[in-house]
């Protein structure tokens, strides 16, 4: 299990390699939403996501505990990017399993910090065979994106730097995107131990509604249909996720396309700082659920910038 000891272990370990990313505020959102926003800028972190965090805990606990002389995992971008900066940093060969549709801004991107891609379906059963398939012929450890405890304190460190910097008084809510749940797990886990009166909500897609429903039942589900512009949040939770979620989240919301195009856009336009479409799921949470944010203060996890130029959705 997932301690406070652990994520501060965490945050030692990767704080050489990372960004403390700012918290932003923006009144024109303020006065929108009737809430008091606060805006932890992961589109800032180092590879333009929070899943640095993550990527690095785990690749150097690879490193420390002699696990394997490679690295291996599968994912749409962002995971995949930070397996990739992680194991340049500490000179591990990396393998990366992509969804040929994956925006090719990312896939270059991995390409540029020395891994290896290796494209595949975009399902979730022809990635975890392709990584399988790598892992077999290269013997190298496999880093899940978010089906890993490692992964999921490096995380929580977001949280705890949101918390800890801006968390007096203290955060009525702080809401994240959730695909897999890697960052929900984390995020829930250090609002538990650092700020235990503030409630954590997970932020869905519409088209890969799995968490929500999985939430609802207590086992893990899948969705009804994949069709999202969100495409860092395809993926389906685990056992491990839904378990600390279930524990330690109070709800799971869902919004359509049409809502994460349009907030995506107002940050763009109002903050001035570039975000990605399934970082843009919280504050369209927050604009299509207004009463359940009004006179509240609310941190926000913005979780990426990593954006297709050629492919704008406005």
């Amino acid at each position: 299990m997932i301690t406070l000891d652990t994520i501060r272990a965490a945050h030692d370990r990767i704080r050489p390699h990372i960004h403390h990313t700012p918290v932003l505020t923006n009144q024109t959102l303020n006065d929108r939403t009737g809430a008091s926003l606060f805006f932890k800028c992961e589109n800032f972190q180092k590879i333009g996501a929070f899943k640095a965090r993550g990527g690095l805990n785990a690749v150097l606990q690879v490193v420390d505990t002699k696990a394997g002389k490679a690295v291996a995992t599968h994912s749409s971008g962002n995971h995949a990017q930070a397996v990739a900066y992680a194991a340049r940093q500490v000179g591990l060969p990396a393998y990366i399993v992509m969804p040929r549709t994956a925006p090719q801004v990312k896939k270059d991107a991995v390409r540029g910090y020395g891994a290896e891609v290796i494209e595949c379906e975009p399902t979730q059963a022809a990635r975890e065979a392709g990584v399988q398939t790598i892992i077999d012929e290269t013997g190298a450890v496999l880093v899940h994106p978010y089906d890993d405890e490692w992964v999921i304190a490096g995380q929580a460190t977001a949280a705890t730097e949101l918390i800890t910097d801006f968390g007096q008084p203290p955060f009525d809510l702080i809401l994240t995107p959730v695909g897999g749940g890697g960052l929900l797990s984390g995020t829930a886990l250090a609002t538990h131990f650092l700020s235990p009166t503030t409630r954590v909500i997970g932020c869905e897609p519409e088209g890969a509604a799995d968490a929500v429903l999985s939430f609802q039942s207590g086992q893990v589900e899948s969705a009804p249909y994949i069709d999202t512009i969100a495409d860092g949040l395809m993926a389906r939770l685990s056992d491990r996720t839904l378990g600390y979620i279930r524990q330690h989240v109070s709800a799971i919301l869902t919004v359509p396309d049409a809502d994460i195009i349009a907030a995506m856009r107002l940050v763009w336009e109002r903050m001035k700082i570039i975000i990605e479409p399934s970082c843009a799921v919280t504050l369209a949470v927050v604009l299509r659920y207004p009463d359940q944010f009004a006179g509240k203060k609310v941190g926000v996890i913005l979780t990426g910038g990593n954006v297709d130029l050629g492919k704008l959705p406005f």
